[in-house]
């Protein structure tokens, strides 16, 4: 498989891992937004969220868990921003979740397109179907 995570699973690519167990493997972002980030990866080969099952699903949030206590612990980031990508917006097709630390003052922006965005009642009813 060309998979980069795969490979970094495998330690054919290096990793600074941060926790790994016989599920997951947590280790530095190489591209980080703030320092800290961390990506935690299945084992298992995952296309998103589609594709994984709950059981995976709940370990990894329970490792997200201890893994802000550890980067409030050692990095003392008052915060921490949770990100999952499904399809558009997800570089690497193996499901994975971005724990990005937040600090004051570290101008982390989410931009957006604000004149894309439809009243709240319209969505609403597009979801709901009504």
């Amino acid at each position: 498989m060309d998979c980069l995570f795969c490979k970094i699973i495998t330690g054919e690519i290096p990793s600074e891992t941060l926790y790994e167990d016989d599920v997951v493997k947590v280790f530095l972002d190489i591209n980080p937004k703030t320092n800290g980030e961390a990506l935690i990866i299945p084992k298992k080969h995952f296309v998103n969220i589609n594709d994984i099952d709950l059981e995976t699903i709940n370990h990894i949030s329970k490792v997200t868990k201890d893994m802000y206590k550890l980067l409030q612990d050692k990095l003392n980031c008052e915060g921490l921003t949770i990100i999952q990508n499904n399809d558009l917006g997800q570089d690497i097709k193996h499901f994975h979740i971005h724990l990005v630390p937040r600090y004051q003052n570290d101008l982390l922006n989410y931009e957006y397109n604000k004149e894309m965005i439809k009243d709240i009642k319209e969505v609403y009813n597009l979801i709901k179907g009504e």
